[in-house]
Protein backbone atom coordinates (compact mmCIF):
# COMPACT_ATOMS: atom_id res chain seq x y z
CA UNK A 1 0.00 0.00 0.00
CA UNK A 2 1.31 2.94 -0.92
CA UNK A 3 0.53 6.65 1.15
CA UNK A 4 2.33 10.10 1.28
CA UNK A 5 5.18 10.73 4.18
CA UNK A 6 4.62 13.52 5.89
CA UNK A 7 7.03 16.09 3.15
CA UNK A 8 4.32 14.63 0.02
CA UNK A 9 1.43 15.72 2.59
CA UNK A 10 3.14 19.21 2.98
CA UNK A 11 3.62 19.88 -0.65
CA UNK A 12 -0.05 18.83 -1.20
CA UNK A 13 -1.06 21.40 1.11
CA UNK A 14 0.74 24.30 0.16
CA UNK A 15 2.31 22.94 -3.15
CA UNK A 16 5.46 21.60 -4.86
CA UNK A 17 8.66 24.02 -4.37
CA UNK A 18 9.07 23.72 -7.99
CA UNK A 19 5.10 25.18 -8.68
CA UNK A 20 5.72 28.05 -6.00
CA UNK A 21 8.94 29.15 -7.87
CA UNK A 22 7.17 29.33 -11.21
CA UNK A 23 4.23 30.97 -9.83
CA UNK A 24 6.90 34.22 -8.55
CA UNK A 25 8.48 34.00 -11.47
CA UNK A 26 5.44 34.22 -13.65
CA UNK A 27 4.96 38.04 -11.73
CA UNK A 28 8.71 39.03 -12.59
CA UNK A 29 12.17 37.65 -12.95
CA UNK A 30 14.14 37.20 -9.63
CA UNK A 31 17.54 37.43 -8.60
CA UNK A 32 18.91 33.92 -7.06
CA UNK A 33 19.23 35.44 -3.45
CA UNK A 34 15.66 37.14 -3.51
CA UNK A 35 14.15 34.32 -5.06
CA UNK A 36 16.02 32.00 -2.01
CA UNK A 37 14.35 34.43 0.65
CA UNK A 38 10.97 33.91 -1.16
CA UNK A 39 10.99 29.82 -1.73
CA UNK A 40 11.00 27.67 0.81
CA UNK A 41 13.73 24.62 -0.47
CA UNK A 42 14.98 26.89 -2.85
CA UNK A 43 17.89 24.20 -4.74
CA UNK A 44 14.98 21.65 -4.84
CA UNK A 45 12.88 24.30 -6.58
CA UNK A 46 15.24 24.66 -9.11
CA UNK A 47 16.59 21.54 -9.85
CA UNK A 48 13.12 20.36 -10.73
CA UNK A 49 12.07 23.32 -12.68
CA UNK A 50 15.10 23.60 -14.79
CA UNK A 51 15.07 19.69 -15.58
CA UNK A 52 11.34 21.02 -16.50
CA UNK A 53 12.47 23.49 -18.76
CA UNK A 54 10.85 25.57 -16.90
CA UNK A 55 13.33 28.33 -15.99
CA UNK A 56 16.61 29.67 -16.92
CA UNK A 57 19.66 31.28 -15.01
CA UNK A 58 21.17 34.50 -16.74
CA UNK A 59 23.31 36.77 -15.45
CA UNK A 60 22.45 36.03 -11.79
CA UNK A 61 18.87 36.20 -12.33
CA UNK A 62 15.79 33.21 -12.64
CA UNK A 63 13.89 33.92 -16.02
CA UNK A 64 10.11 31.87 -16.58
CA UNK A 65 9.87 30.39 -19.75
CA UNK A 66 7.30 27.85 -19.61
CA UNK A 67 4.37 27.31 -17.11
CA UNK A 68 2.78 24.45 -17.09
CA UNK A 69 -0.84 23.98 -17.29
CA UNK A 70 -0.79 20.54 -15.51
CA UNK A 71 2.27 19.11 -13.76
CA UNK A 72 2.23 15.20 -13.59
CA UNK A 73 3.97 14.69 -10.20
CA UNK A 74 1.70 17.27 -8.56
CA UNK A 75 -1.28 15.37 -9.94
CA UNK A 76 0.50 12.02 -8.94
CA UNK A 77 0.11 13.48 -5.14
CA UNK A 78 -3.58 14.18 -5.35
CA UNK A 79 -4.11 10.40 -6.59
CA UNK A 80 -2.24 8.52 -4.31
CA UNK A 81 -3.90 10.69 -1.47
CA UNK A 82 -7.39 9.58 -2.67
CA UNK A 83 -6.21 6.15 -3.04
CA UNK A 84 -5.90 5.95 -7.07
CA UNK A 85 -3.23 3.97 -8.95
CA UNK A 86 -0.39 6.23 -10.50
CA UNK A 87 1.96 4.79 -13.78
CA UNK A 88 5.34 3.07 -12.51
CA UNK A 89 7.31 6.14 -13.69
CA UNK A 90 6.02 8.69 -11.54
CA UNK A 91 6.02 6.07 -8.16
CA UNK A 92 9.67 5.79 -8.82
CA UNK A 93 9.68 9.64 -8.81
CA UNK A 94 7.66 10.32 -5.79
CA UNK A 95 9.92 7.78 -4.10
CA UNK A 96 13.10 9.46 -4.84
CA UNK A 97 11.71 12.38 -3.82
CA UNK A 98 10.83 10.81 -0.07
CA UNK A 99 6.95 12.47 -0.90
CA UNK A 100 5.25 8.76 -0.58
CA UNK A 101 6.35 5.49 1.15
CA UNK A 102 5.24 1.91 1.17
CA UNK A 103 3.28 0.86 4.03
CA UNK A 104 4.22 -2.85 5.16
CA UNK A 105 1.11 -4.24 6.54
CA UNK A 106 1.82 -6.75 9.44
CA UNK A 107 2.45 -10.57 7.84
CA UNK A 108 0.44 -11.77 11.09
CA UNK A 109 -2.39 -9.70 10.36
CA UNK A 110 -2.49 -10.97 6.80
CA UNK A 111 -2.15 -14.48 7.97
CA UNK A 112 -5.35 -13.73 10.21
CA UNK A 113 -7.43 -12.09 7.32
CA UNK A 114 -7.05 -15.64 4.91
CA UNK A 115 -8.75 -17.41 7.88
CA UNK A 116 -11.37 -19.99 6.75
CA UNK A 117 -10.99 -18.72 2.81
CA UNK A 118 -9.83 -21.10 0.28
CA UNK A 119 -6.40 -20.62 -1.11
CA UNK A 120 -3.85 -22.21 -3.82
CA UNK A 121 -0.29 -22.07 -2.54
CA UNK A 122 1.03 -22.66 -0.08
CA UNK A 123 4.08 -19.95 1.07
CA UNK A 124 7.03 -19.11 3.75
CA UNK A 125 4.24 -16.81 5.00
CA UNK A 126 1.42 -19.70 5.69
CA UNK A 127 4.15 -21.75 7.39
CA UNK A 128 5.88 -19.14 9.67
CA UNK A 129 2.40 -18.16 10.88
CA UNK A 130 0.69 -21.25 10.96
CA UNK A 131 -1.96 -20.22 9.74
CA UNK A 132 -2.17 -22.68 6.75
CA UNK A 133 -4.34 -24.49 9.76
CA UNK A 134 -7.12 -22.10 9.62
CA UNK A 135 -7.47 -21.56 5.78
CA UNK A 136 -8.62 -24.26 3.33
CA UNK A 137 -6.60 -25.44 0.55
CA UNK A 138 -8.30 -25.27 -3.09
CA UNK A 139 -8.12 -28.96 -4.79
CA UNK A 140 -6.41 -29.65 -8.04
CA UNK A 141 -7.75 -31.51 -11.06
CA UNK A 142 -4.99 -32.32 -12.93
CA UNK A 143 -7.36 -33.84 -15.69
CA UNK A 144 -8.11 -30.13 -16.92
CA UNK A 145 -5.56 -29.20 -20.12
CA UNK A 146 -3.33 -26.59 -18.91
CA UNK A 147 -2.58 -23.36 -21.02
CA UNK A 148 -0.73 -24.57 -24.23
CA UNK A 149 3.04 -23.14 -24.92
CA UNK A 150 4.77 -21.84 -27.52
CA UNK A 151 8.27 -22.73 -27.02
CA UNK A 152 10.55 -21.26 -29.28
CA UNK A 153 11.65 -23.88 -31.68
CA UNK A 154 13.81 -24.71 -35.12
CA UNK A 155 11.96 -24.17 -38.46
CA UNK A 156 10.44 -27.53 -39.36
CA UNK A 157 11.67 -27.32 -43.08
CA UNK A 158 14.98 -26.03 -41.63
CA UNK A 159 15.23 -28.96 -39.29
CA UNK A 160 14.01 -31.64 -41.61
CA UNK A 161 17.19 -30.32 -44.36
CA UNK A 162 19.40 -30.47 -40.86
CA UNK A 163 18.26 -34.24 -39.97
CA UNK A 164 18.86 -35.56 -43.88
CA UNK A 165 22.71 -33.90 -43.65
CA UNK A 166 23.09 -35.61 -40.85
CA UNK A 167 22.10 -38.88 -42.06
CA UNK A 168 24.01 -38.95 -44.98
CA UNK A 169 27.22 -38.59 -43.14
CA UNK A 170 26.31 -40.80 -40.82
CA UNK A 171 26.15 -43.10 -43.94
CA UNK A 172 29.61 -42.34 -45.05
CA UNK A 173 29.04 -39.35 -47.32
CA UNK A 174 31.07 -36.35 -47.85
CA UNK A 175 28.86 -33.17 -48.49
CA UNK A 176 29.76 -30.73 -51.87
CA UNK A 177 29.39 -27.26 -51.90
CA UNK A 178 29.92 -24.63 -54.87
CA UNK A 179 28.85 -21.31 -55.64
CA UNK A 180 24.77 -20.25 -56.41
CA UNK A 181 25.99 -18.38 -59.73
CA UNK A 182 27.50 -20.43 -62.40
CA UNK A 183 28.79 -20.84 -65.76
CA UNK A 184 26.68 -22.93 -68.26
CA UNK A 185 29.70 -24.66 -68.94
CA UNK A 186 29.17 -26.67 -65.39
CA UNK A 187 25.63 -26.15 -65.44
CA UNK A 188 25.05 -27.87 -68.61
CA UNK A 189 28.42 -28.40 -70.69
CA UNK A 190 30.54 -30.60 -68.35
CA UNK A 191 27.02 -32.80 -67.90
CA UNK A 192 27.22 -33.05 -72.15
CA UNK A 193 24.13 -31.38 -72.28
CA UNK A 194 23.98 -29.68 -76.07
CA UNK A 195 24.43 -26.10 -76.80
CA UNK A 196 21.15 -26.13 -78.54
CA UNK A 197 19.37 -28.24 -75.93
CA UNK A 198 15.59 -26.73 -75.52
CA UNK A 199 16.37 -26.93 -71.11
CA UNK A 200 19.13 -24.43 -72.04
CA UNK A 201 16.89 -21.65 -73.12
CA UNK A 202 15.43 -18.54 -71.20
CA UNK A 203 11.96 -20.11 -70.60
CA UNK A 204 13.71 -22.98 -68.64
CA UNK A 205 16.44 -21.04 -66.85
CA UNK A 206 17.75 -17.99 -65.53
CA UNK A 207 20.53 -15.89 -66.83
CA UNK A 208 22.53 -13.03 -65.45
CA UNK A 209 22.42 -9.49 -67.13
CA UNK A 210 25.49 -8.42 -65.12
CA UNK A 211 28.09 -9.67 -64.68
CA UNK A 212 27.38 -11.83 -67.76
CA UNK A 213 30.28 -13.89 -68.33
CA UNK A 214 31.98 -16.23 -66.11
CA UNK A 215 35.67 -18.06 -66.47
CA UNK A 216 36.23 -21.80 -67.12
CA UNK A 217 38.25 -24.75 -66.20
CA UNK A 218 41.43 -25.26 -66.58
CA UNK A 219 42.11 -25.68 -70.52
CA UNK A 220 42.64 -29.51 -70.55
CA UNK A 221 38.97 -30.09 -68.78
CA UNK A 222 38.03 -27.76 -71.57
CA UNK A 223 39.58 -29.22 -74.84
CA UNK A 224 38.09 -32.84 -73.32
CA UNK A 225 34.32 -31.48 -72.67
CA UNK A 226 34.67 -29.71 -76.15
CA UNK A 227 35.54 -33.02 -77.88
CA UNK A 228 32.71 -34.88 -76.20
CA UNK A 229 30.54 -32.37 -77.72
CA UNK A 230 31.95 -32.08 -81.05
CA UNK A 231 33.09 -35.83 -82.17
CA UNK A 232 32.64 -37.95 -79.06
CA UNK A 233 34.48 -39.98 -76.59
CA UNK A 234 34.28 -43.61 -75.42
CA UNK A 235 32.71 -45.13 -79.09
CA UNK A 236 30.39 -42.23 -78.65
CA UNK A 237 29.54 -39.67 -81.97
CA UNK A 238 29.19 -36.86 -79.54
CA UNK A 239 26.69 -34.22 -80.71
CA UNK A 240 27.83 -33.04 -84.28
CA UNK A 241 27.73 -29.37 -83.97
CA UNK A 242 30.18 -26.72 -83.25
CA UNK A 243 31.20 -26.06 -79.47
CA UNK A 244 30.91 -22.35 -78.80
CA UNK A 245 33.33 -21.54 -75.16
CA UNK A 246 31.46 -17.99 -75.25
CA UNK A 247 28.17 -19.94 -74.73
CA UNK A 248 30.07 -21.59 -71.96
CA UNK A 249 31.08 -18.73 -70.26
CA UNK A 250 27.68 -17.27 -69.49
CA UNK A 251 26.86 -17.06 -65.93
CA UNK A 252 23.48 -18.06 -64.56
CA UNK A 253 21.86 -19.36 -61.04
CA UNK A 254 22.37 -22.66 -60.96
CA UNK A 255 19.10 -24.58 -62.52
CA UNK A 256 20.12 -27.92 -60.61
CA UNK A 257 22.17 -29.57 -57.88
CA UNK A 258 23.84 -31.98 -60.37
CA UNK A 259 26.95 -29.03 -61.46
CA UNK A 260 28.06 -29.73 -57.97
CA UNK A 261 28.49 -33.38 -58.88
CA UNK A 262 30.50 -32.17 -62.10
CA UNK A 263 32.72 -30.22 -59.94
CA UNK A 264 33.82 -33.24 -57.73
CA UNK A 265 34.29 -35.43 -60.61
CA UNK A 266 36.94 -32.85 -61.93
CA UNK A 267 38.40 -32.25 -58.74
CA UNK A 268 39.83 -35.83 -58.33
CA UNK A 269 37.15 -37.22 -55.90
CA UNK A 270 38.17 -40.33 -53.59
CA UNK A 271 37.36 -43.85 -55.73
CA UNK A 272 35.44 -45.70 -54.35
CA UNK A 273 34.09 -42.28 -52.85
CA UNK A 274 30.23 -41.15 -52.09
CA UNK A 275 29.21 -37.41 -52.16
CA UNK A 276 26.26 -35.61 -51.58
CA UNK A 277 25.14 -32.18 -51.64
CA UNK A 278 21.70 -29.92 -50.48
CA UNK A 279 21.44 -26.93 -53.25
CA UNK A 280 19.65 -24.62 -53.92
CA UNK A 281 18.95 -24.45 -57.15
CA UNK A 282 16.76 -21.62 -59.56
CA UNK A 283 14.20 -22.59 -62.41
CA UNK A 284 10.89 -20.01 -64.35
CA UNK A 285 7.98 -22.42 -63.40
CA UNK A 286 4.44 -21.50 -62.31
CA UNK A 287 4.02 -21.64 -58.73
CA UNK A 288 1.43 -24.27 -57.31
CA UNK A 289 1.46 -27.06 -54.58
CA UNK A 290 3.98 -28.66 -56.11
CA UNK A 291 6.55 -26.55 -57.91
CA UNK A 292 8.78 -23.57 -56.86
CA UNK A 293 10.86 -21.01 -58.79
CA UNK A 294 13.38 -21.56 -55.99
CA UNK A 295 13.67 -24.82 -54.33
CA UNK A 296 16.00 -27.15 -52.46
CA UNK A 297 17.64 -30.09 -54.47
CA UNK A 298 19.66 -33.32 -52.67
CA UNK A 299 22.47 -34.08 -54.85
CA UNK A 300 24.53 -37.09 -54.85
CA UNK A 301 27.07 -39.60 -56.31
CA UNK A 302 28.86 -42.62 -55.61
CA UNK A 303 31.97 -43.71 -57.68
CA UNK A 304 32.89 -47.13 -57.71
CA UNK A 305 34.42 -49.93 -60.18
CA UNK A 306 30.96 -52.48 -58.85
CA UNK A 307 28.44 -50.36 -59.05
CA UNK A 308 25.03 -51.12 -61.31
CA UNK A 309 21.14 -49.89 -61.41
CA UNK A 310 20.16 -51.74 -59.10
CA UNK A 311 22.59 -50.27 -56.46
CA UNK A 312 20.87 -46.79 -57.44
CA UNK A 313 17.16 -48.17 -57.16
CA UNK A 314 17.80 -49.44 -53.18
CA UNK A 315 19.47 -45.74 -52.62
CA UNK A 316 16.56 -43.91 -53.81
CA UNK A 317 13.99 -46.34 -52.55
CA UNK A 318 15.88 -45.86 -48.93
CA UNK A 319 15.12 -42.13 -49.29
CA UNK A 320 11.79 -42.11 -50.32
CA UNK A 321 10.79 -44.38 -47.53
CA UNK A 322 13.72 -44.12 -44.75
CA UNK A 323 14.00 -40.46 -44.86
CA UNK A 324 10.75 -39.23 -46.17
CA UNK A 325 8.02 -41.34 -44.79
CA UNK A 326 6.75 -42.63 -48.17
CA UNK A 327 4.47 -46.19 -48.39
CA UNK A 328 4.45 -46.65 -51.63
CA UNK A 329 7.26 -46.07 -54.44
CA UNK A 330 7.54 -45.85 -58.18
CA UNK A 331 11.15 -46.18 -60.69
CA UNK A 332 9.75 -44.80 -64.29
CA UNK A 333 12.60 -45.35 -67.40
CA UNK A 334 13.35 -41.89 -67.90
CA UNK A 335 15.89 -39.88 -70.28
CA UNK A 336 18.35 -36.98 -69.33
CA UNK A 337 21.39 -35.80 -71.69
CA UNK A 338 24.10 -37.01 -68.92
CA UNK A 339 22.89 -40.43 -67.54
CA UNK A 340 22.47 -43.65 -69.54
CA UNK A 341 20.44 -45.30 -68.07
CA UNK A 342 17.38 -43.20 -66.94
CA UNK A 343 15.13 -43.40 -63.42
CA UNK A 344 12.37 -41.22 -62.42
CA UNK A 345 11.65 -41.88 -58.63
CA UNK A 346 7.75 -40.50 -57.85
CA UNK A 347 5.71 -41.75 -54.77
CA UNK A 348 2.38 -41.81 -53.59
CA UNK A 349 1.44 -38.98 -50.93
CA UNK A 350 -1.93 -39.98 -48.54
CA UNK A 351 -3.69 -36.38 -50.21
CA UNK A 352 -2.12 -35.15 -53.21
CA UNK A 353 -1.77 -39.28 -55.32
CA UNK A 354 1.71 -39.74 -56.97
CA UNK A 355 4.54 -37.19 -56.77
CA UNK A 356 7.99 -36.92 -58.84
CA UNK A 357 10.82 -36.59 -56.17
CA UNK A 358 13.05 -36.69 -58.61
CA UNK A 359 15.59 -37.94 -61.35
CA UNK A 360 18.72 -40.50 -61.42
CA UNK A 361 20.71 -42.54 -63.84
CA UNK A 362 24.36 -43.53 -64.52
CA UNK A 363 26.23 -41.07 -65.41
CA UNK A 364 27.39 -41.27 -69.23
CA UNK A 365 31.23 -42.02 -70.03
CA UNK A 366 30.99 -38.74 -72.23
CA UNK A 367 30.33 -37.10 -68.54
CA UNK A 368 33.07 -38.93 -66.68
CA UNK A 369 35.88 -39.15 -69.00
CA UNK A 370 36.60 -35.80 -70.04
CA UNK A 371 36.61 -35.28 -66.29
CA UNK A 372 38.92 -37.64 -65.64
CA UNK A 373 36.96 -40.69 -64.14
CA UNK A 374 36.70 -44.41 -65.51
CA UNK A 375 34.77 -46.24 -63.28
CA UNK A 376 30.83 -46.12 -63.52
CA UNK A 377 29.15 -43.42 -61.23
CA UNK A 378 25.46 -43.08 -60.17
CA UNK A 379 23.68 -40.30 -59.48
CA UNK A 380 20.52 -38.57 -58.06
CA UNK A 381 19.40 -35.09 -57.67
CA UNK A 382 15.90 -35.38 -55.71
CA UNK A 383 13.46 -32.43 -54.47
CA UNK A 384 13.94 -32.18 -50.83
CA UNK A 385 11.18 -29.74 -50.52
CA UNK A 386 8.96 -32.63 -51.80
CA UNK A 387 10.22 -35.19 -49.39
CA UNK A 388 9.06 -32.64 -46.68
CA UNK A 389 6.03 -32.50 -47.37
CA UNK A 390 5.30 -36.10 -47.09
CA UNK A 391 7.66 -36.17 -43.70
CA UNK A 392 5.88 -32.90 -42.44
CA UNK A 393 2.15 -34.13 -43.84
CA UNK A 394 2.20 -30.80 -46.01
CA UNK A 395 -0.29 -31.02 -48.92
CA UNK A 396 1.36 -27.31 -50.16
CA UNK A 397 4.76 -26.84 -51.30
CA UNK A 398 4.30 -23.17 -50.32
CA UNK A 399 3.51 -23.83 -46.50
CA UNK A 400 7.78 -25.28 -46.17
CA UNK A 401 8.57 -21.28 -46.43
CA UNK A 402 5.44 -20.03 -45.12
CA UNK A 403 5.56 -17.21 -42.13
CA UNK A 404 2.03 -18.66 -40.88
CA UNK A 405 2.49 -19.05 -37.08
CA UNK A 406 -0.27 -21.40 -36.88
CA UNK A 407 1.48 -23.73 -38.79
CA UNK A 408 5.28 -23.35 -37.36
CA UNK A 409 3.56 -23.74 -33.95
CA UNK A 410 1.58 -26.96 -34.26
CA UNK A 411 4.34 -28.67 -36.45
CA UNK A 412 5.69 -31.26 -35.06
CA UNK A 413 10.01 -31.42 -35.10
CA UNK A 414 11.48 -34.85 -34.43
Amino acid sequence: MIKLTDEGRKYLEEGLPEIRLAKLLREKSLGIQEAKEKVENFNIAVQWAKKNKWVEIKEGRLYLVSFPEEYEIEKALKDIAKGNEIEERLLKILKQRKLVEEEREDVFKRAEKLAGKEITHLTSELIITRAWKKVKFKPYNVEVPGKKIYPGKRQPYLRFISKIRRKLIELGFIEMVGPLVETEFWNFDALFQPQNHPARDWTSTYQLKTPRYGKLPRKEIVEQVKKAHEVGVAGSRGWRYRWDPRKAMQLMPRAHGTCLSARTLASKPQIPGKYFAIARCYRPDVLDATHLIEFNQVEGIVIDESLNLRNLLGILEMFAKEIAGAKEVKFFPDYYPFTEPSVQLSAKHPEMGWIEFGGSGIFREELTKPLGIDVPVIAWGIGIDRLAMFKLGVNDIRYLFSYDLEWLRNTKVS
